[in-house]
C-alpha cells in the first residue's frame, strides 16, 4: 500500500498481522487487496469512504464495534472525517 494514512504494524507473527491506521482528513490507505481474512476495530466513531472497482460508498464506523471481511477484498479506504481518525486492522494468516 502506498497511501497517505500512517500505518503502524503492532504485531506480525505466524498467525496474525495487527496494524493501526491513523488518518488525517482525506488521507487514504492506498489501493490494496486483502490476502487474508481480517477484522477492523474502529478506535472512534467516524465515517470512511470505501472505493472499489464497482464504485464508492460510505461506511459509518462505531467506536469499538468490530466487523469481519473475507480475503480478496480490493479497495482504497479514505477518511471522510473532519479530524484525525484511527482503526485497528487484524489480519488472520
Amino acid at each position: 500500500m502506498t497511501g497517505s494514512a500512517k500505518a503502524t504494524v503492532l504485531i506480525d507473527n505466524e498467525r496474525v498481522i495487527v496494524t493501526e491506521y491513523r488518518f488525517q482528513p482525506g488521507q487514504n490507505t492506498g489501493w490494496h487487496r486483502h490476502a487474508h481474512d481480517y477484522v477492523i476495530v474502529p478506535m472512534a466513531d467516524g465515517k470512511l469512504k470505501i472505493v472499489t472497482g464497482e464504485g464508492e460508498n460510505f461506511a459509518e464506523m462505531t467506536k469499538g464495534a468490530p466487523y469481519f471481511r473475507r480475503e480478496g477484498v480490493e479497495h482504497d479506504v479514505i477518511s471522510a472525517n473532519e479530524g484525525e481518525y484511527a482503526f485497528i486492522e487484524i489480519e488472520l494468516k
